[in-house]
């Protein structure tokens, strides 16, 4: 499950994507959502996903 609270869930997001996965939709099809669900929250406090950095900033 991944958290709720966006900075801690931009954290955590942002770990895996570097440490674990390469692509955006890897992590998503890892954790059961779509990468539109995830951008979506992320999106509502400020963040949006660059793929060259493969990071939410």
């Amino acid at each position: 499950m991944l958290p709720q609270a966006p900075f801690i869930l931009l954290s955590f997001v942002n770990t895996q994507l570097r440490d674990h996965f390469p692509t955006l939709d890897a992590l998503c099809d890892d954790h059961g959502m779509s990468p539109s669900e995830l951008s979506a929250k992320l999106g509502a406090a400020g963040f949006h996903y660059d793929k060259s950095q493969n990071q939410f900033r």
